[in-house]
């Protein structure tokens, strides 16, 4: 009977196809009884897209066809001196929201997740309000509304 030789590796399900050193698919670092890490940049996209939703659904026939973008930075400097946390094209139907702008320069009272979250919400409010030449807080006035 012959031996299968150590520096061999193992037939996989797809012919042709191995990992490095012929193991299977890797696990994720935590492991499966921890939650998978999150980055800031990922936080930040889903709490764009979910307040977009969120607006879409309150506002469905302004808000048709506008797409909602995240990037790093600005690529121009504007006008003004300070720098753009978001920028709002109404002809092109885009609004492009400045993550590092918006995380970094914001004076929040308190540095936890749930003050972060509420900056970037307060910013697609205020960007989209300005798509529609509207205050913030017509938006979504029940929101806002505490019995």
């Amino acid at each position: 009977m012959a031996r299968a030789s150590r520096n061999q590796p193992a037939p996989s399900a797809r012919p042709g196809w191995r990992d490095r050193h012929g193991r299977g698919i890797r696990a994720a670092v935590t492991g499966p009884h921890l939650p998978l890490l999150r980055s800031r940049a990922g936080d930040f996209e889903v709490t764009v897209a979910s307040t977009a939703e969120y607006l879409k659904d309150l506002w469905p026939d302004e808000l048709a066809g506008v797409t909602f973008e995240v990037a790093g930075l600005p690529a121009e400097l504007g006008s003004s001196p300070s720098v753009d946390r978001w920028r709002v094209m109404p002809r092109e139907r885009r609004v492009i929201l400045y993550r590092l702008p918006i995380e970094r320069l914001s004076r929040l009272h308190r540095y936890d997740d749930l003050h972060r979250r509420m900056m970037v919400e307060s910013c697609v409010f205020r960007a989209v309000a300005e798509l529609l030449g509207k205050d913030p807080w017509d938006l979504a006035p029940e929101r806002f509304r505490h019995l």
